[in-house]
């Protein structure tokens, strides 16, 4: 009974530990977890990283984030800087790849000119009805 019991306390942590190593297997990208040789190069690739938005965080850069999909674009980031290509070409890329929501440095198209003239119309309408307010002499 004490060997079937340890038998069966065996193949569950065998169960239980075969998650856990999957999890701690790196990215297949050879860039994700590993800087570029040339100082230069890694900090255009740094200030790059931490203006794309991760697309399975959604919150975080993907220099912050552990996501698998963070890893192959940090990875690709670098190995396109290394490769001589300018950040905003790489931006460009991604851009094209993943859409807009990938940047947080949104740019200005047919698209999302709404985004940023309402903010502005807003502000505009605002100012004239205060205007028109304090000068009747309305303040109540």
């Amino acid at each position: 009974m004490i060997r079937f019991a340890a038998a069966l306390l065996l193949a569950l942590g065998f169960c239980l530990a075969a998650p856990l190593s999957a999890q701690e297997e790196q990215s297949t990208a050879p860039y994700a977890y590993r800087q570029l040789d040339d100082p230069a190069k890694e900090e255009k690739a740094q200030a790059l990283m931490e203006t794309l938005r991760c697309l399975q965080c959604q919150g975080q850069s993907i220099a912050d984030s552990d996501a698998p999909i963070a890893g192959s674009m940090r990875s690709l980031v670098r190995e396109r800087i290394a490769a001589g290509e300018e950040p905003e070409a790489i931006r460009g890329w991604l851009i094209e790849r993943y859409g807009d929501y990938v940047s947080y440095a949104p740019q200005l198209t047919t698209l999302t000119w709404p985004l940023f003239a309402v903010p502005l119309f807003l502000v505009a309408l605002a100012v004239l009805l205060l205007r028109k307010r304090f000068r009747r002499g309305d303040l109540r």
